[in-house]
């Protein structure tokens, strides 16, 4: 009788599909799991399995096709996320800071490898300009450590991130420059054309991605997973471009995730898919890929492989410790902020070995320098992580030294639900929003319902129940806590405010579709009535579009507001949101000072650009933001509550005006009562 099984069919290297991807989830899964408990830092763990596993040890797996477009592609995502996570404020703040870097570690390594290689190697002059270019540039291999330890956002990693930008730029411009002059090509037409694909690339990305996300990401909101597909065509188009220009798919990839940088928040669902799917899939065939590349049989090849090796490595790591010194130095950076640039960009992967396949092809290198170059590889996949995940760890340490973490931090925030479903959903993502990376205080989704003599109490919560079983797989997905709750009063106001105060609430976000208004009411009886008797801050919400796709936000802050005993935290609030979109601020003083506001939102912890203006009388408020709003802008008013200080009679018919609007989109702040001492811990001087 026959069997399906055929004897030897498992031979080495094993190439059947099915097998090899589940060694690779095995090694993805225990690798870093394994490296963990001997202290290196899990991504070196994948890339030393790949090692011994691949072609250049127990030629266990075949380094098949399959694999290098999956590392390909690994590769490209890595770059999208270190584009995406790139502190755009911070980077557009100092764009110099960024620059600087990114000259410093590529020009000192490539003046002093040309020299030292040509010199000691031997090499020819095109050849040295060509490999010194390699380890010039560097590819992020410990990027997911920085990401891991919340470290992104600092000074001295944001120049990391955006002077990759100028080092693998220079790297591509010199490779161009080298195969023409090889191939006898070098003319002014030649940088022309590295120059036109530049500009093309930069702006396809620019002016025509963010416009386009922007309509799809407001057009098809229904369905999360359309976005994540939306935002992979995207990339992936992008770094398409880049190929058929003639440069590098890693730097469209780049670029594209700077261009959608502001359209896709931190702590968001979206965000949170694209850093899982890459986190465990897409950047562990990288780094699988790079470790199979590895050939551990170079080291017997002879002395001269060991010798360029040697004299690659030595000169690489002095001269990118010498430009972090040196950068460091000109910037002011801490010890633990220079040795985190240093450690990030020691790191050699794919980039390098492309450059480098590409001078042997045009017969520039020998195999030994090929062979030193593949060795340089796994030196530096060892080096970076290990470098990095001690920096970034005490840098992260003396952040946390330095922060008053608390509800400052991470809100309690408690949503009451209407419903409206593409209300709730966006609700929940401006909480998302506010909460950041702060994820261990949860955010309490409750829903007042009231006895109905039409139907049993017993069905209506049960028909709640399902909605809110939505929303909490939405939290899931963005990886905040949830906690849903279904009271049951005759008054959801007081089912609100009594709720608000057993979950311990610090804030209270509902959202109002401006259809019901009573004579001398703001809002409506129920969020009347919530303001009334709950002394926290209240956000009014009317979102017309999707959070993610703001582009600014204009703060209306009238006279007084900044003497009310919620002023601080209600800044603090805005700055959040501010940040967390990644929109530009401007704040519209309402008959007082605005240098005396720049000083006092000056005083809030948290960091946001801002611009300042003030205005007479309220009478040229509406006319201003009628000239000046536009349907993707966000308008944030401070407003007290009826009687308290700072308090207008104008504040009352304001949110129907608003609503008229062509943004559509506001946020009414009615800061907390009573506690001015609560207040004072958003102060960065206490």
């Amino acid at each position: 009788m026959s069997t399906p099984f055929v004897a030897g069919s498992l031979g080495l290297p094993l190439d059947q599909p099915v097998l090899v991807f589940t060694i690779a989830m095995a090694v993805f899964l225990v690798g870093p799991l394994l490296v963990k408990r001997l202290g290196q830092p899990g991504i070196v763990g994948i890339v030393v399995f790949g090692a011994i596993i691949g072609p250049g040890a127990l030629e266990f797996v075949e380094h098949s096709d399959a694999i290098e477009l999956l590392g390909e592609v690994g590769l490209i995502y890595l770059l999208f996320t270190v584009g995406l996570e790139l502190d755009m404020r911070g980077f557009k703040e100092a764009p110099e800071n960024a620059a600087l870097f990114g000259l410093a570690s590529f020009g000192i390594p490539f003046l002093v490898g040309t020299v030292v290689t040509y010199t000691v190697l031997g090499l020819d002059i095109w050849a040295a300009l060509l490999l010194s270019s390699v380890f010039a540039s560097h590819t992020l291999l410990a990027y997911p450590i920085v990401n891991r330890l919340g470290v992104t956002k600092n000074r001295a990693v944001t120049a990391v991130f955006g002077g990759i930008l100028f080092t693998d730029t220079l790297a591509l411009v010199v490779l161009a420059i080298v195969t023409g002059a090889v191939e006898g090509e070098l003319t002014v037409w030649l940088f022309a054309q590295v120059g036109f694909a530049l500009v093309v690339l930069f702006g396809s990305a620019w002016f025509v991605l963010p416009p386009v996300s922007r309509w799809f990401f407001q057009t098809f909101s229904q369905e999360s997973y359309f976005e994540f597909l939306f935002v992979m065509v995207a990339v992936f188009a992008a770094a398409s471009l880049a190929e058929i220009l003639d440069l590098a798919a890693i730097l469209g990839a780049f670029v594209a995730g700077l261009a959608l940088n502001q359209l896709i928040p931190q702590g968001g669902t979206l965000m949170n898919r694209i850093e899982f799917v890459g986190n465990a899939f897409f950047i562990p065939f990288f780094l699988l890929h790079v470790g199979m590349l590895v050939d551990p049989s170079v080291i017997l090849a002879g002395p001269e492989t060991l010798q360029i090796t040697a004299l690659i490595v030595v000169v690489m790591v002095l001269t990118k410790a010498g430009a972090a010194w040196l950068v460091a130095q000109i910037q002011g950076y801490t010890t633990s902020e220079r040795n985190v640039i240093f450690g990030l960009s020691t790191g050699q992967a794919a980039a390098a070995l492309a450059i480098t396949l590409i001078g042997f092809e045009e017969g520039l290198f020998a195999a030994e320098v090929l062979n030193a170059v593949v060795l340089l590889l796994l030196v530096t996949a060892l080096v970076s992580p290990w470098l990095t995940e001690r920096a970034a760890t005490n840098l992260a340490l003396e952040r946390d030294v330095g922060d008053d973490d608390g509800s400052a931090k991470d809100p309690n925030i408690l949503l009451p639900l209407s419903n409206n479903a593409a209300l709730q959903q966006r609700l929940l993502e401006l909480a998302f929003v506010i909460k950041g990376d702060s994820k261990s205080e949860p955010v309490h989704v409750m829903t007042v319902v009231q006895p109905d003599s039409t139907q049993s109490t017993e069905t209506q919560v049960a028909a709640v129940n399902d909605d809110l079983e939505d929303l909490a797989a939405a939290g899931s997905a963005a990886e905040v806590p949830i906690e849903t709750e279904t009271r049951v009063n005759h008054n959801i106001a007081s089912g609100i405010v009594q709720g608000s105060v057993e979950v311990e609430a610090n804030q209270i976000i509902m959202g109002w579709d401006a259809t019901e208004t009573f004579r001398h009411r703001i809002f409506g009886s129920i969020i009347d009535q919530v303001l009334e008797r709950s002394s926290l801050p209240v956000l009014i919400s009317r979102l017309g579009h999707p959070i993610n796709t703001t582009k600014r936000i204009f703060v209306v802050v009238p006279i007084g507001a900044d003497h009310h005993e919620g002023f601080y935290e209600s800044v603090h609030i805005i700055k959040r949101i501010a940040t967390g979109l990644g929109a530009e601020l401007t704040v519209i003083v309402i008959e007082g000072s605005a240098h005396q506001f720049e000083q006092l939102f000056g005083l809030v912890e948290e960091d946001a650009t801002a611009e300042f203006t003030e205005l007479d009388d309220w009478g040229t408020l509406l006319p201003t933001l009628e000239d000046e709003t536009d349907d993707d802008d966000l308008i944030i008013t401070i407003s007290p509550r009826r009687g308290d200080v700072g308090w207008h009679n104008e504040l009352e018919d304001l949110p129907a005006r608003l609503a008229e609007m062509p943004p559509e989109s506001f946020i009414m702040i009615h800061p907390r009562q009573g506690k001015p001492e609560y207040d004072r811990q958003y102060l960065r001087l206490k």
